[in-house]
């Protein structure tokens, strides 16, 4: 098996580069009419006769067709594939349940819980920013570097983050919670305090 599928990249390779050859032979006519207009714009040679100008100009337009199509095809490759509303929603959703999933971990029984004030960070990546203006459900990519969200509102984004502890319960305290945000990197960050339900 693994000898044809080396086989197949062999041949691939050897197909690609004759194409390659072919195409170099093609326009090596107008390649050369470009570099000597290039090497001397004010005296470049100039074809004899209507049929020669004409044969010189179509080699040209051809040469510049097949350049723009290299041009196109490289800038729809480049081009990110823009993901649909469905797709949007799913990915943010996995991004609110692994930002839940490592919140909640962190909120474990400390001696600061009875006053309110332990402390948790999440951090995280999200390189799409509508993927994360869906998590923090605003429309458009973010605008902001760091907000402070209030944290009945967090709770409602990102979903349920109480955590049962003997006798009592664990939940985010304060009055909001930070949010960083990266556009560059997509890097974000989310933090607060949690302590004890009943210490409220």
């Amino acid at each position: 098996m693994s000898t044809k599928r080396k086989s197949d990249t062999t041949a691939g390779a050897a197909t690609k580069k004759a194409r390659s050859s072919e195409t170099i032979k093609k326009f090596q006519s107008a390649r050369m009419t470009v570099e000597e207009v290039l090497a001397d714009k004010s005296d470049f040679p100039v074809p004899d006769g209507e049929d020669e100008v004409r044969k010189t100009t179509v080699e040209l337009v051809e040469y510049i067709k097949h350049l723009e199509g290299e041009v196109n095809a490289a800038t729809a490759a480049a081009k990110p594939v823009q993901k649909t509303k469905e797709q949007i929603e799913t990915a943010a959703e996995r991004v609110r349940t692994a930002a839940r999933s490592g919140i909640r971990k962190q909120m474990s029984w400390k001696p600061t819980c009875k006053e309110g004030r332990a402390k948790w960070a999440y951090d995280g990546v999200c390189p799409d920013p509508l993927v994360f203006a869906s998590v923090m459900n605003i429309e458009g990519p973010p605008k902001f570097k760091t907000k402070k969200v209030p944290k009945d509102e967090f709770g409602e984004l990102i979903g349920d983050l109480e955590v049962e502890v003997r006798y009592d319960t664990l939940v985010i305290t304060g009055t909001d919670v930070n949010v960083r945000w990266n556009p560059e990197t997509g890097e974000f960050k989310f933090s607060g305090t949690y302590g004890r339900l009943r210490g409220l």
